[in-house]
C-alpha cells in the first residue's frame, strides 16, 4: 500500500527556525538569511520523508509562525491597521502575530487560540467590511516548485476554505456566507495553478468537519467545494480530516467528487463504521490515518493491521496508509534521546520513527498472514506489547480507588470563604497581581545550564535563585502590586518542572514540540503511576513570603494541565492519571498552606484544550473527571486560604458554568487578545468566582499605556462587580524582557489606582 504523511514538524530538530526567527526579530539576521535557513530546513524535511520511503510527502506545511496566519496572508485577509504600517510582507505577518509598536504605528497582535484539541496555537483571522478575499500569495505553489526543483515530488497541503472560514472572527455584521464565494474563487485559482504546475495530489485540511455540523454548515461545505473542485484539472484532490470523524457530513463530502478522503482512525470513533455503511464512490481513494500524530508510543502493529484488513474487506476503494494527523504535534526523533534507558526508548516513536512505522505497515499490509507471521519486525513488535511495563504503585492506585465525594468538596461555601479571606488578607478593591512567572533572562538560563552541567554546585545555584527571588519581590513592592509572586526562576517549564519532582515521569533531552510561533515545549512522559516524590515549590515560596508582609502566591500547575501538557500513558485511563496527579498536587498545596502561604494558584491553562469536539461528549469522559480533579487539589484547604486558577488562549464561553463549578476563589483569564469577549459570557452565566480578565497581552513586545488599561478596566466594570474584579496581565511574563515587563506593570498598577479613585475606593 502507498503511504502518505499529513504534515511534518517545521521548527527544526535543534529548533533552528526558532533561534533564527528570534535573531531576525533582534535585527541580527536579515530576511534573505532567514529565508535561506527556511529553505534548508524544508529540504531536510522532504529528504527525511523520502528516505523513509513515504510516497506522498507534504509541502506547504512549513511556516515561520503559523499556517492559519499564512492562509490569511495568502487570501489577503490582512486588516487595515496592519496594511497601514507599510511593512514588508514578512514583517506584516510578524506584526499580526506579535503586535507592533514603533513610529510607523502601534497595533495589537491578532487573537491566538488553541488548534482544536492540541497545545498548538493558531492566529485567528479577522474578516470585516474592508476584507476582499483573493489569491494574494502563492506560497503553497512556490514550495511545491521548490521541492520539485530538488527532485522531490510533493503533495501541496492547504488549510481548507471551510476550516479557515469557521475559525475566523467576523466584524461589521459579516458572516462566513459573505466570504464563501470569494474564498472558493481564491482556492480555485490556487488549485488551478498547482494543477498546471504538475501537482499529482493536493491536500485540503478540513479538521472543522469532525465537530458538530448543522445543515447550514454542510450546505456551506458543499457550496465551497463545488466551486473549488471545478478548477482541479488533472490534479487529484484529497479532503483530509483529523481529530475525529465526519459523521455529520460523510455522505455529503463523498458525493462532491474528491479523489481522496482522509479519515482519522486513531481518534475518529465512528470512522470505520462510516466507511462500512457508506461505500466510497468509484475512483475515490481512502486515506486511512492509522499512525497517531499526537502520541509518542510505538504503534501496536497487529492491532493496526487488523484495522487495515477490516477496512479492505469493507470497501472496494484503494487504500493509502497515512498518519492520522500532522506530525507537527510530536518531537523529531528518538535518536536524539541519549539519557533515557533502553527499556523506555524501545516503547517510543517520535516523528521519524512514525515514518518508519508507516512504511513498515505499508509493506506488512501487502503480506499474507503467513508472511506476516514470519516477519522479524512484526515479531519484535509483538514481543514489545506482550511484556508488562514497570511503574505500577499499588499504594497510589489504592489512594485513588478509596476517594469519596467529600474529597472533592471544599467547605465552607465560596461566599463564606470570600468574607473570611477579605478579612484575613486585607486586599484593596481591584487587587493587582501577576499570573506567576517573571522574565527568564539570559542570566537565569545560563545559571540553570551551568547547574545542569555541574559547573555550578547546588549551594551556588540556590544562592543565585534566592537572589533572583529577592530582586523580584523588591521590584513588585516598588511597583505597588498587592499580591506578589516569587517569579518561578527555578522552573524551565510549568509542567516539566513539576513532573521532575513527581514519581512516574520520565524526561527527554531534545523532544521539543512547537506550541506557537517560536515557543517550543518539551513535554514530560508519564511512564508509571504518579505521586509526589518530594516538596516541589514549598522552599521557594516560603522564602519569598519571608521577604515581604504582602501575600505571596504559591504557584502550582494543576492536574489537568500537567496531564494535557505531558505525553500521557495509553495503558491507563486519563481519569486515573488525572486523579493520581491531583492527589500529588493536593499534597503540595497543603504543604504550602502549612508553611504560611495563604494564596495558592493552581494553573489549569489547558483545561479547555482536550474538551471533545462534539458537545455530546463534553460531560461524558472529560469534564466528569477534569473538574473533580481540580476540586480534589483544593478541597482540603482552610477557608482563609485563597485558591486561584488561570486559563488562557482558548474559547471558554461554552463551558463558563463548568469553570465556575471548579469552586476556585479567583480565576484569571486571557482576555486582551480577544477584545474582552469573555466578559459577555461571564455576565450571561452570572459567574460567581472572582475574576481577573487579562488587561494586556504578554505575548506581544509592545508596552500598554495606563490609559489603555484604564479603558479595559472600565469596560470590565460594566459587566463585573467591582468587589469581584482583579487586575492582572493575560499570562505569565516568562517570555518577555525586563525592559517591557517593568513599565507594563507600572502602568497596570497606575491604572488600577486611577479606577479605584473613580469608584471612590
Amino acid at each position: 500500500m502507498q503511504t502518505s504523511v499529513v504534515g511534518y514538524p517545521r521548527i527544526g530538530a535543534r529548533r533552528e527556525l526558532k533561534f533564527a526567527v528570534q535573531r531576525y526579530w533582534r535585527h541580527e539576521m536579515d530576511a534573505a538569511e532567514l529565508e535561506g535557513l527556511a529553505a534548508s530546513l524544508r529540504l531536510t524535511h522532504w529528504n527525511t520523508q523520502q528516505t523513509a520511503g513515504i510516497d506522498l510527502i507534504p509541502s506547504g506545511d512549513f511556516s515561520f509562525y503559523d499556517t492559519m496566519l499564512d492562509t490569511s496572508l495568502m487570501l489577503d485577509a490582512v486588516p487595515r491597521c496592519y496594511r497601514e504600517l507599510g511593512l514588508a510582507p514578512l514583517d506584516t505577518m510578524f506584526a499580526m502575530a506579535r503586535g507592533y509598536q514603533a513610529e510607523a504605528g502601534d497595533v495589537h497582535a491578532r487573537p491566538m487560540k488553541k488548534w482544536f484539541t492540541t497545545n498548538y496555537h493558531y492566529i485567528v483571522p479577522r474578516l470585516d467590511a474592508d476584507t476582499s478575499l483573493h489569491l494574494a500569495s502563492t506560497k503553497p505553489l512556490d514550495e511545491y516548485l521548490e521541492a520539485a526543483a530538488a527532485g522531490i515530488r510533493t503533495k501541496p497541503v492547504l488549510v481548507g476554505p471551510y476550516t479557515f472560514l469557521t475559525l475566523a472572527r467576523y466584524e461589521d455584521g459579516r458572516t462566513a456566507a459573505d466570504f464563501a464565494d470569494q474564498a472558493a474563487a481564491a482556492y480555485a485559482d490556487l488549485l488551478g495553478r498547482l494543477a498546471a504546475a504538475g501537482a499529482e495530489w493536493v491536500q485540503f485540511d478540513e479538521p472543522s468537519l469532525v465537530g458538530d455540523l448543522t445543515g447550514e454548515d454542510v450546505t456551506l461545505v458543499s457550496s465551497l467545494y463545488r466551486q473549488v473542485l471545478s478548477a482541479k484539472g488533472d490534479a487529484k484532490v484529497l479532503l483530509q480530516t483529523y481529530f475525529g470523524d465526519t459523521r455529520d457530513c460523510f455522505q455529503d463530502i463523498c458525493s462532491l467528487g474528491f479523489d481522496g478522503i482522509g479519515i482519522d482512525l486513531v481518534e475518529g470513533e465512528q470512522a470505520c463504521e462510516l466507511v462500512r455503511q457508506h461505500p466510497l464512490p468509484e475512483g475515490t481513494t481512502l486515506f486511512a490515518g492509522v499512525v497517531s500524530g499526537r502520541n509518542i508510543w510505538r504503534n501496536h502493529l497487529r492491532t493496526t493491521l487488523a484495522t487495515i484488513d477490516g477496512l479492505a474487506a469493507a470497501t472496494n476503494a484503494p487504500i493509502v496508509l497515512s498518519t492520522a494527523c500532522s506530525l507537527l504535534h510530536v518531537p523529531y526523533s528518538v535518536d536524539a534521546e541519549k539519557g533515557l534507558p533502553a527499556h523506555v526508548t524501545e516503547h517510543l516513536a517520535f516523528a521519524d520513527e512514525k515514518l518508519d512505522e508507516l512504511a513498515l505497515l505499508g509493506r506488512l499490509a501487502d503480506l499474507t498472514q503467513q508472511g506476516r507471521d514470519a516477519d522479524a519486525a512484526l515479531a519484535a513488535n509483538d514481543r514489545l506489547f506482550s511484556e508488562a511495563r514497570p511503574g505500577a504503585d499499588e499504594a497510589v492506585r489504592s489512594r485513588v480507588a478509596t476517594l469519596v465525594d467529600a474529597d472533592f468538596t471544599r467547605t465552607p461555601t465560596r461566599p463564606e470563604r470570600a468574607d473570611i479571606q477579605r478579612d484575613e488578607l486585607g486586599l484593596p478593591l481591584l487587587p493587582t497581581t501577576t499570573i506567576g512567572s517573571f522574565p527568564q533572562t539570559a542570566e537565569v538560563k545560563s545559571a540553570r545550564a551551568r547547574h545542569n552541567k555541574g559547573e555550578l554546585d547546588d549551594a551556588g545555584y540556590e544562592a543565585f535563585l534566592k537572589g533572583q527571588i529577592a530582586s523580584c519581590i523588591r521590584l513588585q513592592e516598588e511597583v505597588g502590586l498587592d499580591v506578589l509572586v516569587h517569579g518561578e526562576y527555578e522552573r524551565n517549564d510549568m509542567v516539566e518542572y513539576f513532573g521532575d519532582n513527581l514519581n512516574g515521569f520520565v524526561f527527554t533531552d531534545a523532544a521539543w514540540v512547537q506550541s506557537y510561533g517560536t515557543r517550543c515545549v518539551k513535554p514530560p512522559i508519564i511512564w508509571g503511576d504518579v505521586s509526589r516524590a518530594r516538596p516541589i515549590t514549598v522552599g521557594w515560596s516560603a522564602y519569598a513570603q519571608s521577604l515581604t508582609d504582602k501575600p505571596v502566591k504559591g504557584m502550582l500547575t494543576g492536574p489537568v494541565t500537567i496531564l494535557n501538557w505531558s505525553f500521557p500513558r495509553e495503558d491507563v485511563s486519563r481519569r486515573e492519571q488525572a486523579l493520581q496527579i491531583g492527589l500529588a498536587i493536593r499534597d503540595e498545596a497543603l504543604d504550602l498552606e502549612a508553611h504560611g502561604i495563604r494564596v495558592i494558584q493552581v494553573d489549569e491553562a489547558a483545561l479547555r484544550e482536550k474538551l471533545p469536539l462534539r458537545k455530546a461528549d463534553w460531560h461524558k469522559g472529560y469534564l466528569d473527571w477534569a473538574i473533580p480533579a481540580f476540586r480534589l487539589v483544593g478541597s482540603g484547604l482552610a477557608a482563609g486560604t485563597q485558591l486561584h486558577t488561570h486559563m488562557c488562549y482558548s474559547e471558554f464561553g461554552d463551558i463558563i458554568g463548568d469553570i465556575d463549578a471548579m469552586d476556585a476563589d479567583v480565576i484569571s483569564f486571557e482576555a486582551s487578545r480577544s477584545n474582552l469577549e469573555i466578559l459577555d459570557d461571564l455576565a450571561r452565566e452570572h459567574f460567581q468566582t472572582q475574576v481577573g480578565p487579562g488587561v494586556y497581552d504578554i505575548h506581544s513586545p509592545r508596552v500598554p499605556s495606563t490609559d489603555e488599561i484604564v479603558a479595559a478596566l472600565e469596560a470590565m466594570l460594566k459587566r463585573i462587580d467591582p468587589a469581584k474584579l482583579w487586575v492582572n496581565p493575560d499570562c505569565g511574563l516568562k517570555t518577555r524582557g525586563a525592559a517591557e515587563t517593568e513599565p507594563s506593570l507600572r502602568n497596570l498598577v497606575a491604572a488600577a489606582h486611577e479606577v479605584r479613585q473613580g469608584l471612590g475606593a
